[in-house]
């Protein structure tokens, strides 16, 4: 990056567009085909450039809607129209993307990011801008369920190249933008903030935070949906956290009178064995589904790109944190399945038991 003596204060008015990516999730899943005879969806092709290789892809592709032009308020840009569009998932989720020019100061800039810390009103635009496909989708999404809480937003800052070329204070600047911040920051949270970074060539950057990213590059969509996809990731590895979290409290609760009892009946344990398959094999398939959608082999720019935002929203500790509760669900399953074996056994030895005490009695009966 070049320093020279320039302030960013001195600077014209810095030009580039906001892209706001929100991901939800409409249930367990979508079969694709069936959408395209509901809606006019087109299947997602990835763009490519010289840099992007033929092993980035999606499998299956998921489907591209374009929306109608929402307005919003921003602070500092006062009433913008976004050009909006939603992206399908077979596993259910879906990816709203919001694209605002902007032509502002550094200054007035860094003050717009703090106030999107709040997004709030933003997650609301979302929401009412796919609530009309929603509907129309319904009929083909396999056990629905679009929980009001449950959504996850990003903020990418694009630039042309020529921002590069601004003054000492810009680590500071790009800090404050990805960190949403529009007050100083220490040296050491300019730090953190600027801890991953990437260039691909020196008029192109990437620094990417929890809560937004700065990307100063031209004709840069393949990177925009790696950044978007990893985004549902993060919400998909939260749905899937959440539901075994309460899959496993409703199992427990089944289970617990089951280990207190002295009942022999096997029976009993079909509901928990039921409830814990089922939740086996949802969230393998969901989890399986979730991180094979998209498809980097070997160690592109598109791969590093990825694998940034994948540090930064420690997707690593997401996949051992549910594996973790998956193999809690495999010992509780094997668990209930043992004592259903158990309490087997001792009812058929029951049973005999009674037949044997029956021949007896009628035996002597016809004496």
């Amino acid at each position: 990056m070049s320093n020279t003596s320039i302030e960013l204060a001195t600077v014209p008015l810095l030009q580039g567009t906001l892209h706001i990516y929100v991901a939800f999730d409409w249930g367990d899943e979508i079969p694709l085909d069936r959408v395209r005879k509901l809606i006019p969806a087109s299947a997602q092709e990835l763009p490519r450039r010289r840099r992007t290789p033929q092993s980035f892809f999606y499998r299956p592709p998921p489907l591209h809607v374009p929306l109608a032009n929402v307005e919003m308020q921003l602070a500092e840009l006062g009433l913008v129209s976004a050009t909006t569009g939603v992206t399908i998932f077979d596993f259910a989720a879906v990816s709203v993307s919001f694209h605002v020019p902007f032509s502002a100061s550094a200054a007035a800039l860094l003050r717009v990011a703090g106030a999107l810390a709040d997004a709030t009103a933003l997650v609301q635009k979302a929401h009412a801008a796919i609530e009309p496909l929603h509907k129309q989708v319904l009929p083909a999404i396999q056990d629905p369920l679009w929980q009001d809480g449950l959504s996850e937003e990003y903020f990418v800052f694009q630039f042309a190249p020529e921002m590069l070329h601004q003054g000492p204070d810009l680590d500071a600047w790009l800090a404050g933008m990805v960190h949403l911040e529009s007050e100083p920051l220490s040296s050491e949270e300019v730090a953190e903030a600027l801890r991953y970074r990437l260039s691909y060539s020196p008029q192109d950057l990437f620094v990417p935070d929890w809560a937004a990213a700065i990307l100063v590059d031209r004709d840069c969509d393949d990177t925009l949906h790696a950044i978007s996809f990893a985004n549902l990731q993060l919400l998909e590895f939260r749905h899937i956290d959440n539901r075994l979290d309460e899959s496993l409290q409703a199992a427990s609760r089944i289970i617990q009178p089951l280990t207190r009892s002295t009942l022999p009946y096997w029976r009993m344990h079909e509901r928990p064995l039921r409830v814990l398959g089922e939740l086996k094999v949802e969230a393998n398939g969901l989890f399986e589904r979730t991180g094979n959608a998209l498809k980097l082999v070997g160690d592109p720019y598109i791969a590093r790109v990825y694998r940034l935002m994948a540090k930064r929203f420690h997707l690593e500790t997401w996949i051992e944190n549910i594996q973790r509760k998956l193999d809690v669900a495999e010992g509780v399953y094997k668990v209930v399945s043992d004592q259903a074996g158990s309490f087997r056994t001792e009812f058929l030895e029951i049973l005999v038991v009674l037949l044997i005490l029956i021949e007896i009695v009628v035996a002597f009966i016809h004496r």
